[in-house]
């Protein structure tokens, strides 16, 4: 038996291990063992249905930068544009920053933060 398996057998700690044996999904969602507390997070949400513009107003308030995945509403031309206008409205109010930066994605950023969407 080599050393790990003598020490994960010690801590009682086996394959037949469960991490929801020790947190349920949403305690999980907010731990980050990789990285310290940080001021703001960037985090990706993909656009599908009005709920989802809340969510993203949310996170621009709680000054995140939202890299936005607008596949999924493509297929509904007059849906995305009302969407991502309600957004630039939101942005604009807000003095935030939004840019399609591929045809997928959109980056959205909170008040102060600028998106240089011209190259020198």
């Amino acid at each position: 038996m080599g050393f790990f398996q003598n020490l994960t057998k010690s801590l009682g700690v086996g394959k037949e291990m469960n991490l929801d044996d020790f947190m349920d999904s949403a305690e999980a969602e907010e731990v980050d063992v990789m990285h310290s507390k940080a001021d703001g997070y960037v985090k990706p949400i993909a656009l599908q249905t009005e709920s989802d513009l809340r969510v993203v107003e949310e996170e621009l308030r709680n000054r995140n930068i939202v890299l936005m995945n607008i596949q999924p509403v493509l297929r509904n031309p007059t849906k995305f544009k009302d969407m991502v206008n309600r957004l630039k409205d939101f942005v604009k109010a807000n003095n935030g920053d939004i840019a399609r930066i591929d045809e997928d994605k959109i980056l959205l950023t909170p008040t102060n933060w600028k998106i240089v969407k011209r190259r020198k």
